[in-house]
Parts: C-alpha cells; sequence; structure tokens
C-alpha cells in the first residue's frame, strides 16, 4: 500500500479539443486537495496543466511546479504556487518532479505528456523507483495507448509486470484508490538480466 503525500501530474498545456478534459483535470485537483495530497507539476498556468493547479489551490491544497528557465514564458509560470522550482533542463525538471513524489498520474495531453510518461515507466521497468503509475482516462483519451500496451505484451517487447505498470481509471478518486493500493513487483534490474 502506498502512503500518498504527493502526486506528479503530468499533463497538457493546452485544454484539449472536449471540455470534459478540463473539467477532469479540476475534479482531480479538488480530490488532491481534499485528501491533503500535494501536487507536482510543471509550473503551468494555462491549460490542464493550469485547471488542475487552480482546482487545487482553490480548495486550500499545496502546489508545487517545477519548470525549466526559459520555457516559463511558453508555458505561463503560474504565479500563485506554494512553491516553484526553476532548473536548468528539462532533465532536471523531470528528475526533480520524479524525486519529489509519491506517484504519478498522466492526464491527456500532447507530446511532452507522453514523453514524461514513458520515461517514468521505463525508470519503474528499470527498477529506479517503485512508484504507481496512473493513466487518467478521461473521455477514453488513453484507449488507443492502453490497446497499444497490450499489443506491446502480446507481440512479446514487453512482460506481464511491465503491462501491469500501467493503472488506470476513468476518474480521479478511482484512479488515486488504485495508486494508494498499489504494490510493487519485485522487478529490479536483476529480472530483466534473467538472473
Amino acid at each position: 500500500m502506498s502512503d500518498l503525500r504527493s502526486v506528479c501530474v503530468y499533463c497538457g498545456s493546452r485544454p484539449g479539443s472536449l471540455p470534459g478534459y478540463v473539467e477532469a483535470a479540476r475534479e482531480l485537483g479538488y480530490v488532491l486537495a481534499e485528501r491533503g495530497i500535494r501536487l507536482i507539476f510543471g509550473a503551468g498556468s494555462i491549460g490542464i496543466m493550469g485547471a488542475v493547479a487552480d482546482a487545487v489551490l482553490e480548495r486550500g491544497g499545496e502546489v508545487t511546479g517545477v519548470i525549466p528557465f526559459g520555457l516559463d514564458r511558453a508555458e505561463v509560470t503560474h504565479q500563485r504556487l506554494t512553491e516553484l522550482h526553476v532548473v536548468e533542463t528539462m532533465h532536471e525538471r523531470k528528475a526533480m518532479m520524479m524525486e519529489l513524489s509519491d506517484a504519478f498520474i498522466t492526464a491527456p495531453g500532447g507530446f511532452g505528456t507522453l514523453e514524461e510518461l514513458f520515461e517514468v515507466l521505463t525508470w519503474g521497468q528499470l527498477g529506479i523507483h517503485h512508484k504507481p503509475v496512473g493513466l487518467l482516462n478521461v473521455e477514453g483519451y488513453w484507449e488507443p495507448m492502453l490497446k497499444m500496451l497490450d499489443h506491446c505484451l502480446e507481440q512479446g517487447f514487453i512482460d506481464p509486470f511491465q503491462r501491469e505498470l500501467v493503472l488506470d481509471a476513468a476518474d480521479a478518486g478511482g484512479l488515486l484508490s488504485k495508486l494508494e493500493g498499489y504494490e510493487p513487483h519485485a522487478h529490479a534490474v536483476w529480472q530483466l538480466r534473467g538472473e
């Protein structure tokens, strides 16, 4: 069982084409605040990033943003955060977000969101961390991704324990409950070597 004090949310700096994406981000923020879980995110004030942070702050929760110097203009750095870390590179950003978080939620987003998701999954696969990773599958956004992961498994490119690293739920409460109930597999690097 995981004790979640802080959760990293990877998500888009755009709102997406369906209103349900922003609504789900706001619901996620409310649930995080109500459960006393700190939000760790990319520090943006726009799109889904801004919606989840605003919702946490509206309910009196704590929000930590991490942004690389120079991206603060493109992603419009949120000005009301509990804590803000400005780092030099994207690599530093992702490493700090991982260190500060007890779990990871990926909401709808684009290339950057996908890259963050797969990096943290790879780190989990290699045993660099044993933290749960979940997809907020609002409006069925992640269904094609889940099918692709099943395809990877069927074709022998990932093992069953690797497929099980990805949790998913359509709503924030259900996903957080899955993350809290997550029990890490013994999937350290030695398993990958076949020892």
